[in-house]
């Protein structure tokens, strides 16, 4: 993956992070600079890049899905089922960089999502897994190994025949 294409993806996982509360207005703004240092350009990207901390609670909202549409990346409205899915993507992805723990990535995802969300179904089982493993037959290290596993198969956006939703 080329630098440019990494960056897109970033700003893509920021963005649905901040669509649904898990990152803040002005990480969305360290994610443009980042996105602008990589080599993505677009007007109002460089003016999203631009916000200071305190305009960009104001100004993000306005900005972000401008500036996506620019680059070809999707804005996911709030409470949409695919903008959900794209969540729980970005946040296996922050586990996979190592910006998350695996017990950290349950329990993000069965507080945000519940048990409400198919394809995030598995996690939060294991986060409810992780509350009684000293009174069950397993170790968190194989829990941890279970959510890692996991949160691969989601970073990777295949279909898993063999799971029964």
């Amino acid at each position: 993956m080329s630098p440019i294409e990494a960056a897109a993806d970033d700003l893509q996982d920021l963005a649905v992070l901040w669509s649904i509360g898990e990152v803040r207005a002005h990480d969305v703004v360290e994610g443009a600079c980042a996105a602008l240092v990589a080599g993505l350009d677009s007007p109002t990207l460089c003016i999203l890049a631009g916000c200071t901390r305190v305009e960009a609670e104001y100004d993000v909202p306005d900005l972000l899905p401008v500036a996506l549409d620019e680059l070809g990346l999707v804005f996911y409205p709030r409470e949409s089922e695919t903008g959900q899915e794209a969540a729980v993507r970005a946040l296996a992805h922050r586990l996979l960089a190592g910006k998350l723990t695996p017990r950290e990535l349950a329990l993000r995802i069965h507080q945000r999502f519940g048990h409400q969300l198919p394809l995030a179904e598995r996690l939060a089982e294991l986060d409810d897994e992780y509350d009684i493993v000293e009174y069950g037959d397993r170790t968190l290290a194989q829990l941890d190994a279970e959510v890692t596993a996991e949160a691969r198969h989601l970073a990777s956006g295949q279909p898993d025949c063999n799971r029964i939703l």
